[in-house]
C-alpha cells in the first residue's frame, strides 16, 4: 500500500517534468532533421555547381592546351615545314604531338586537314563553330569503331562490363562499348592566315579517375564531412557509371580492394528525371549499395542533346548516426534529471507514508489470518490518516463476528453437498455404463441386419445368374465341338466368352464370400504379381475401349505373394474401372508394382509386395471418405456399391492393406500392401466400414 502510495506520488510529481523534457526533445530532434536536412540538400547542390564548373573548367583547360601546342616553337617550325614541303613532314609533326599529348595527359591529339576535318561526321559538327577561327570545346560520344579510329586504345578504354544494380533496371546488354568525349578543335592558320588545318585533342571519361578524384578532393576536401562520409562524384554516359569514385565495396572486408563501382546504373527514378525531363535532382538517392545525399544534372553534347549525367553526393549514414548520438544524449539527461527528480521526491514523501505503511502491515496480517488492529498512530484526532485507522479497526471487529456465523453455515452446507455428490456420481456412472451397453447393442443389430441383407441378395443373384452362365458356357462348348476346325477362327472369341464366364462365376462366388466368409475358402498359392497385372489389362481394355484412357504400367516388383489368382485379378480389374469412370472422359492411369521392404528401406526385411492404382479424376471429397467401402454405398447411378467393399473384403482376409489417398480436382491413389505370406488378419473383414470403426486411410475413388 505504501509503495502504491509512494509510486503515484512520484509519478504525480514528475509527470510534467517528464513530459517536458520529452517535448524539449522532440522538438530538437525535429529541428535537428528539419534545418540538417535542409542544409545538406543546399550543400550537395552547391557542390554540384563546383562539380560542373570544374569540368567546364576541365575543358578550358583542355582548349588552352591546345592553343600552348599550337603556338610553340617545335610546332610552329614543323608546321611551316609542312607548308613549303607539301606535307612531307606530316610524320614528324605526329610524333611530336604524341609527345606534348603524353605530357599534357590528353588521350588523343592529332592534326587533320580541312578535308578530313569535313569528311568526318564527328568533326564536321564542330566545324560551323570555328569558322571565325576560334577554338571549339565540348562533349561527344562515339561508339567503338568511331573510338577506333583514333586510337585502339580508346576503343579498348571505353569498354566497362555492366553491373546490375539495386533499383535501376536490368541492363540490357553486357558491356557499354560507347565513350565519352571531351573534345576540343583548334584552327591552325598558315602565315597567310588561311586555315587549312585543325588540332583535334581530348580527354576520353571511360575509366578516367584523375578527373572525378581532382573534383572529389576539390569539393569535399578534408574537414568538410563527418568521419566515415564519403564524398564521391561521378560522370555517366546515359545510366551508366564511366568514370566515379563511389567504392565497389564500402567497408571492404579482409584481402577486399575497395574498388570502384565503374559498370553500375543509377535508379530508374533519377534516369526518368534528369536525362527525360532534363531536370537536376537533389535528394536522397540510392547509389549503388547505399543511400547517399546526392544531386544530379544532365550533361549535353554539341548537339544540345541529353548524353549523360555529373553527380556529386556524400554518404548519408554518418549524419544518421551523429542524430541517434544526439538522441541518445538527449535520453541520458533525460533520464538523469528524472532520477534526481525523483529521489528528491521520494525522500520528501517519506514521513508522509510513515501511518500508510504502518496500516499497509496491518492489512497483509489480517490477510494472513492474524487477529490484529491498528491502534494509534499518534497523529491528531482530526488527521483523516486517524479517522481512516478507527474505521478500518471497528469493520475488522465486525468482520470477525460476520466470519464466525458464516464458518458454521459453511461446515453444514459442505455435509450436505458431498452427500449430494456421493449419490450424483453413482447415477452418472449407471448411465454411462447404460448408455454404452445400448450403443454396443444398437451397433451389432445395424450388422446384423446389414450381413442378413447382404446374403439373402447375394444368394439369389448366385442363384439367379448361375443358371444362365451354364447354360452359356454349355453352349460355347457345343458350338465350338459343332465348329470343329472352323472354330480356329473364332477361338480368341469363344475363349474370352468362356473366360468372361468364368469370371462372372468367380464374381458370384466372391459375393457369397463375402456376405459368408465362413463358409468359403478360396485357396491361395504363390504367384508372381506382373502376368496377373498383364491378364488385368487385357481385360479391362474392353470395359473402357469408348474412354480415351491411357493405361500406363510400371511393374518392378520380382517377389511373389501368397494370394487367390481369381481374387486378386478381380480386386484389380475393380480398381481400375473405378479409375476410368473417375475421369469420365480421356485422361491417364498409372499402375505400377514395387516390393515392399520394411521402413522403405531395400536394406531392410522384405515384406511383399505393393501395387499402386493413380487417375487423374475427380477425387473424392473428405466426407465421403470414410464409406468408400461400406457395402451398397455408391456415388454412380448404375453402380452397385459393392466393387471396393468386397475387394476391401478380399485384402484383409488375407492379411493385406488397402490404402487410398484423394485430392479433390486433382485424383485419387489406391494401394495395396501384400504379403509374402498371407497372413490371419488381426481384425475382422468388416472392420473398417461405416456401421464399425473407422480405419480406411485417406480417401478414395467414386465407388461402384
Amino acid at each position: 500500500m505504501k509503495a502504491k502510495v509512494r509510486y503515484r506520488i512520484l509519478i504525480l510529481t514528475l509527470l510534467p517534468i517528464l513530459l517536458t523534457l520529452v517535448s524539449l526533445v522532440f522538438i530538437t530532434i525535429y529541428w535537428n532533421i528539419s534545418y540538417t536536412g535542409t542544409q545538406l540538400f543546399m550543400k550537395v547542390k552547391a557542390d554540384l555547381a563546383v562539380a560542373n564548373s570544374m569540368l567546364k573548367a576541365t575543358q578550358k583547360q583542355q582548349q588552352q592546351a591546345l592553343e600552348g601546342v599550337e603556338e610553340s616553337f617545335s610546332f610552329q617550325e614543323e608546321f611551316n615545314s609542312l607548308c613549303r614541303d607539301d606535307e612531307s613532314r606530316l610524320a614528324t609533326i605526329a610524333e611530336d604531338l604524341e609527345i606534348q599529348r603524353k605530357e599534357l595527359n590528353l588521350d588523343f591529339l592529332r592534326l587533320v586537314s580541312v578535308a578530313d576535318a569535313q569528311a568526318d561526321p564527328d568533326l564536321r559538327l564542330m566545324l560551323a563553330y570555328t569558322s571565325e577561327g576560334n577554338p571549339y570545346s565540348g562533349l561527344m560520344v562515339l561508339n567503338e569503331q568511331r573510338l577506333a579510329r583514333l586510337s585502339p586504345k580508346l576503343a579498348e578504354q571505353a569498354r566497362i562490363e555492366l553491373v546490375p544494380t539495386q533499383k535501376a533496371e536490368m541492363p540490357s546488354k553486357r558491356y557499354e562499348t560507347n565513350g565519352l568525349l571531351s573534345r576540343t578543335l583548334l584552327p591552325v592558320p598558315n602565315a597567310d592566315g588561311d586555315v587549312f588545318w585543325y588540332l583535334d585533342g581530348g580527354i576520353l571519361f571511360n575509366r578516367n579517375t584523375k578527373i572525378v578524384d581532382t573534383i572529389r578532393d576539390l569539393v569535399y576536401e578534408k574537414g568538410t564531412l563527418p568521419e566515415r562520409s564519403i564524398g564521391t562524384v561521378t560522370i555517366f554516359l546515359d545510366n551508366v557509371r564511366i568514370s566515379t569514385n563511389v567504392p565497389l565495396h564500402f567497408f571492404p572486408r579482409q584481402g577486399e580492394e575497395r574498388g570502384r563501382a565503374l559498370g553500375s546504373l543509377v535508379s530508374e527514378e533519377v534516369r526518368s528525371t534528369v536525362l527525360l525531363e532534363g531536370k537536376n535532382w537533389v535528394n536522397r538517392a540510392f547509389v549503388f549499395d547505399d543511400w547517399f545525399i546526392s544531386a544530379y544534372a544532365p550533361l549535353t553534347d554539341i548537339r544540345n542533346q541529353r548524353i549523360g549525367m555529373i553527380y556529386t553526393g556524400f554518404s548519408e549514414s554518418p549524419f544518421v548516426h551523429n542524430y541517434l548520438l544526439n538522441i541518445i544524449e538527449l535520453g541520458t539527461i533525460l533520464m538523469l534529471v528524472l532520477f534526481v527528480s525523483g529521489l528528491l521526491v521520494y525522500r520528501g514523501a517519506y514521513s508522509l507514508l510513515q501511518p500508510i505503511e504502518r496500516i499497509h502491515h496491518v492489512v497483509n496480517a489480517v490477510q494472513a489470518g492474524r487477529n490484529v488492529r491498528i491502534g494509534p498512530l499518534g497523529l491528531e484526532r482530526e488527521n483523516e490518516l486517524s479517522n481512516l485507522a478507527a474505521q478500518f479497526d471497528l469493520m475488522l471487529d465486525l468482520l470477525q463476528q460476520r466470519n464466525t456465523q458464516i464458518q458454521a453455515a459453511a461446515e453444514q452446507l459442505e455435509m450436505k453437498v458431498e452427500e449430494r455428490t456421493r449419490s450424483l456420481q453413482q447415477k452418472t456412472r449407471e448411465l454411462q455404463q447404460n448408455v454404452r451397453l445400448l450403443n454396443e447393442t444398437r451397433q451389432q443389430m445395424v450388422v446384423n441386419e446389414k450381413l442378413t441383407a447382404l446374403g439373402e441378395l447375394t444368394a439369389g443373384i448366385a442363384h439367379e445368374i448361375n443358371n444362365p452362365t451354364a447354360v452359356i458356357l454349355g453352349n460355347m462348348e457345343l458350338l465350338k465341338y459343332e465348329l470343329g476346325e472352323g472354330a480356329e477362327t473364332v477361338s480368341e472369341e469363344i475363349e474370352l466368352i468362356i473366360q468372361q464366364v468364368g469370371r462372372i462365376s468367380t464374381i458370384i462366388r466372391s459375393l457369397l464370400q463375402y456376405s459368408r466368409p465362413g463358409e468359403f475358402n478360396a485357396p491361395l498359392e504363390m504367384h508372381e504379381l506382373t502376368p496377373i497385372i498383364e491378364e488385368m489389362m487385357v481385360l479391362v481394355r474392353h470395359s473402357i475401349k469408348q474412354q480415351e484412357v491411357v493405361l500406363n504400367t510400371q511393374l518392378e516388383a520380382n517377389c511373389s505373394v501368397e494370394v487367390n489368382q481369381p481374387q486378386l485379378l478381380q480386386v484389380l480389374i475393380n480398381l481400375v474401372i473405378n479409375a476410368a469412370h473417375a475421369m469420365e472422359g480421356k485422361g491417364q492411369i498409372w499402375i505400377r508394382s514395387r516390393n515392399w521392404y520394411r521402413n522403405d528401406d531395400p536394406q531392410d526385411e522384405l515384406l511383399g509386395v505393393q501395387i499402386e492404382v493413380e487417375d487423374e479424376g475427380q477425387g473424392i471429397p473428405p466426407e465421403l471418405l470414410s464409406r468408400i467401402f461400406d457395402p451398397f454405398y455408391t456415388t454412380r447411378k448404375d453402380g452397385t456399391g459393392l466393387g471396393l467393399s468386397l475387394s476391401y473384403g478380399i485384402i484383409k482376409r488375407i492379411g493385406g492393406t488397402i490404402e487410398v489417398d484423394s485430392t479433390v480436382g486433382k485424383g485419387t491413389l489406391f494401394t495395396i500392401g501384400l504379403y509374402r505370406h498371407a497372413r490371419e488378419s488381426s481384425v475382422g473383414i468388416y472392420d473398417g466400414l461405416q456401421f464399425a470403426s473407422v480405419t480406411a486411410e485417406k480417401g478414395g475413388d467414386k465407388p461402384n
